[in-house]
Formats: C-alpha cells, sequence, structure tokens
C-alpha cells in the first residue's frame, strides 16, 4: 500500500502570507558560490513554482542586483504563483566586497524603489534588513519598512526574531499585517 503525504502549506504570522513550508533561496545562483548558469536558474525557480513551492528569497545584493533581475525574468508570467522576500541594507564593492550596512529610513525606500525595478514587480512580498545596522536605531529602519507595507510596496514587514528584542519601545504598527493593493 502506498500513501502519498500532502505537504500543507503554512501561514506566516498570525495574519501573514499562505507559504509552502519550504522556501528556494535564490543567493547561489548569481555568483555568489561560483560560476551559475543563468538559463538552468531559471528553469530551477520555474520548476520549483510548478511544483508549489511559493516563496524565493533574494538579497538586492546578491550579484549586485543580478539576483532580483534574474528572478523577475524567472517569474515574468507567473508572478501569481511566487511570493518575494527580499533583504536589503549590505552594501558592496564593484568588485563584490561587503563594505558595510545601511538601513537608514531614506536608503530602504531607494533599496526598494531599485529592488521593484529589478524584479520587475508592484510589490515585494516580505522585505528585510539583512543585518542590523548599528548607527541606526532599529526602530528607524522598521518605521520606513512600514510605510512601505502601508503605500502596499510590500505585504510583510520582516525582522529576525532576535530583532525583535532590539526594540526600545513597543511598536505602533503590527508587523505580521498582510496588506494587499497595487501601486498606481
Amino acid at each position: 500500500m502506498t500513501t502519498q503525504n500532502k505537504i500543507q502549506p503554512r501561514q506566516l504570522g498570525s495574519k501573514g502570507l499562505t507559504v509552502f513550508p519550504l522556501a528556494l533561496g535564490c543567493m547561489g545562483m548569481s555568483g555568489m558560490y561560483g560560476a551559475a548558469d543563468e538559463n538552468e536558474s531559471i528553469a530551477t525557480i520555474q520548476a520549483a513554482l510548478d511544483r508549489g513551492m511559493t516563496l524565493l528569497d533574494t538579497g538586492d545584493f546578491y550579484g549586485s542586483g543580478h539576483n532580483e533581475m534574474l528572478i523577475g525574468r524567472a517569474i515574468k508570467d507567473r508572478r501569481d504563483k511566487a511570493l518575494i522576500s527580499v533583504k536589503f541594507g549590505a552594501l558592496r564593492t564593484p568588485d563584490g566586497g561587503w563594505i558595510g550596512i545601511d538601513a537608514r529610513p531614506a536608503s530602504v525606500k531607494n533599496f526598494v524603489a531599485y529592488s521593484l525595478t529589478r524584479l520587475g514587480v508592484d510589490h515585494i512580498d516580505i522585505y528585510r534588513p539583512a543585518r542590523l545596522d548599528p548607527q541606526v536605531p532599529i526602530e528607524d529602519t522598521i518605521g520606513a519598512i512600514a510605510e512601505l507595507v502601508t503605500a502596499a510596496t510590500s505585504d510583510i514587514l520582516g525582522y529576525r526574531k532576535w530583532e525583535r528584542t532590539l526594540f526600545a519601545a513597543p511598536m505602533p504598527f503590527t508587523p505580521s499585517v498582510t496588506y494587499k493593493s497595487s501601486i498606481p
């Protein structure tokens, strides 16, 4: 006798998006671990979506933006199947070196504008800082992301569990709320 296990989707937070329990991390598709084949990477993303995987994880700094453009090409006619999680704020040199983190509110808004263009989408499903910026209060960074959620540029404000302990004051918003509307 054979039994088929159906993998159940999971909800992020109490009111969040529903996702397949595994995400496809796309960092290695943009040369972060060595050479990558673009056609194979696009085929991998499309095959994952076709098989029910929903969440694609990227960073705006993976391949200095290449990864977002790759994902944009892969999901061009499949946006309804894909949820996109973007990490932002890591600063790179032209040769790919790391030079810091920038999570200032103005930078957050600048980074999301570039990400939306590179991905070819009107919103990002999950938007979160790649690392804590020691020069910027976490409340300022999260406040800027909350403004993006309200403007429907991002559906969910994301942060790592340990980051929650860094807030000096209660947040004036609920980061796990999903907002769905489009930008004109």
